[in-house]
Formats: C-alpha cells, structure tokens, sequence
C-alpha cells in the first residue's frame, strides 16, 4: 500500500475561529486527513511570546480545539493534539537553536514586524520562532505544510535548518518540508471593513466567527464598508463591493450571486438587500457549527479524551524522532521520557 504523504499544520490559540480560518485552511484539513497523515496542532508554546494568563490559555486551547472539531475535524483520523503535550518538541527545539544563527534570525521578516509593533516585549521566542516552527514540522517529519504567504520565510527556514542538521551529521535523516498548494481550492476571505483579509487582529466587526450569534452576525454585515452605489452599466466594483460578493461566493446559492450581480451591473443594486441576503446565509451556513460547537462546550469530557488521545499519539511519532536525534547527535542511547 502506497505510503501517506504527512501534512502538518498549527494554528495559535489567541481567539475564536472564522469564516477567513474556515474557508482558508479548515475546509481543506477536513479533506486531507481523508487523504493524508495528517497533525493538527494548537501552537500554545508559541503563544507565549505574548504572555497570555493562565486562565487565559487554557480557555482558548480548548476554545480553538472545539471549533476545530466542531468544523469536522476526526481525532480518530487525524491527530489534534496540544503543542505542549508533546515535550519532545521543546528538546528538538533546543537541538535546532544550538545550529541557527543571530544574524539569518534577525533577518527574519515576521520577526521584524513583530518587534515593531511591541517593542517593549522583544523576547527571545520572537527571534527564535522560525526554529520552534521548524522543530514542531520536522519532529514528525512531516513533507507537506499548508502555509500562507506570511509563512513562506519560516517554512524556507525549516528547510535549511534541516539541510542544515543532515549535512553537520552527515544523514539523510529529516526531509525538507514544502508548501501544500490546494491550488483553485485556496479562498481568500475579506473582512467586513472594505480592505485586507478577515482577521482577528484587524480590528472590531472585521471578522465573522464560526461561533457568532446570529443576532451579532447581523449587526457585523449591516455594517460592513460599502459606497453609494454604481453609476455606469457594467461598472467595475470597488474593493469594498468585491469584498461583499467574494463573501456572498461562499455562502450563498449560485442563482443569489447572479442576481445581484444583475442589479449591481444594471446600476439597480440596493445594498441594504445585499447584506440581509449576505447576513442570513452567513447564519445559515454556520448553524451547523455553531449548534454542534455547543454540544461540545457541554461535554468537557469529551474535550479531554481527545487531548489524551492527541497526545498519545503526538508522542508516538515525536519520541522516536527525537530518540534518533539524540544517536545521531552522540547523547546516550538511553531515553527518558519513554
């Protein structure tokens, strides 16, 4: 039987899921771990370079992990498990800083930005991201990671760093992980707020969360960017109004789509219509979701047997990577976290 190619992929636990994760990444995980070996992680050891409390991160691990599987997520096809569950990446992660330098560290483009917007918390988890990104691909030697454009650098990084690891000991031991490309299967949803892409960083009303009450829902579309309306037949539409039919592509019949494509063409278009018709598909298509996110947020039980299952098997991939990298390194044979 022909061999799975691996896939991995994080997300950090700072807030609830959206229509942008959603249609962006989690649609396509529901299809790959029928297709791939897949790892699903929670990235909570990189959340800390923000410093988030106790309470806190613990609240949105499980938060993040719910809507995962509320999205439909199998723990029993795909292992969805906590980043700090599997200690054995903290270890690979030290292996790996001992071999990257300041300066390529430095140069790094997320980590410039990052250190820009808070320049009072330059901590050393910034700077050695690309590292703690690269133990947590390699560990399972995954070859295949969905990446957005902010991400290329660090994956390009993960493959150096295991060029680098494979030449110092002279193995062929880690592959160089690539982007997985889904091709015309990649969307990339708008915010509400006329540019740019729905994120949670973006600011109030941007982002419509899988979990959003329908009555919040409303107010978020009703008050999305719009102008006053086309004054030529056939018109190209401004970033705002793509911005309203990219949203309306998604989650609205075909037939909806062309009809008020009409309107907006034939210079007949009331947005006021558009963004009802927008905000009642929009609760439509997530009822299912939010309904089942709702179950699962009753029965924490349930939530804690999938992070030991999780784990479980995490570590069953990751100890033997990291067993080996301690041979090849020239530590003893004896392991102790087995």
């Amino acid at each position: 039987m022909e061999k799975k190619e691996i896939v991995l992929s994080g997300i950090r636990p700072t807030g609830n899921l959206h229509l942008g994760n959603y249609f962006g990444a989690v649609k396509n995980f529901v299809k790959m771990q029928e297709t791939h070996t897949c790892f699903f992680f929670i990235a909570d050891y990189h959340s800390l370079t923000t410093h988030p409390t106790p309470g806190n991160l613990q609240q949105n691990v499980r938060q993040v992990l719910v809507e995962y599987l509320a999205a439909g997520l199998n723990p029993e096809k795909a292992t969805l498990y906590l980043q700090s569950d599997l200690p054995e990446t903290a270890e690979l992660y030290l292996f790996l800083n001992m071999n990257a330098y300041m300066g390529e560290l430095e140069r790094v483009t997320t980590f410039k930005e990052k250190a820009r917007k808070q320049p009072d918390n330059i901590n050393a988890g910034l700077l050695t991201y690309p590292t703690l990104m690269a133990a947590d691909i390699i560990i399972h030697k995954a070859n295949k990671v969905p990446v957005g454009k902010d991400q290329e650098q660090n994956l390009e990084m993960a493959r150096t760093f295991a060029r680098r690891f494979n030449h110092m000991y002279n193995v062929e031991f880690f592959p160089q992980p690539s982007a997985f490309n889904f091709g015309e299967e990649l969307v990339k949803i708008p915010g509400l707020d006329g540019s740019g892409k729905m994120g949670k960083s973006e600011g109030e009303g941007n982002a419509i969360f899988l979990m959003d009450d329908p009555k919040v829902l409303r107010k978020k579309v009703m008050r999305a960017v719009s102008d006053s309306g086309p004054t030529e037949i056939n018109q190209v539409k401004p970033e705002p109004i793509e911005n309203l039919f990219s949203l309306l592509k998604v989650v609205s019949q075909p037939d909806v789509v062309d009809y008020f494509n009409d309107q907006y063409n034939n210079c007949n278009i009331r947005y006021g219509d558009l963004k009802k018709q927008l905000a009642e598909d929009m609760i439509a298509f997530t009822a299912p979701i939010r309904e089942r996110i709702a179950e699962l947020n009753a029965d924490q039980d349930y939530i804690t047997r999938v992070m030991n299952l999780g784990a479980e098997k995490a570590r069953e991939s990751g100890r033997h990577t990291v067993e080996e990298v301690r041979q090849i390194i020239g530590f003893r044979k004896y392991y102790p976290f087995t």
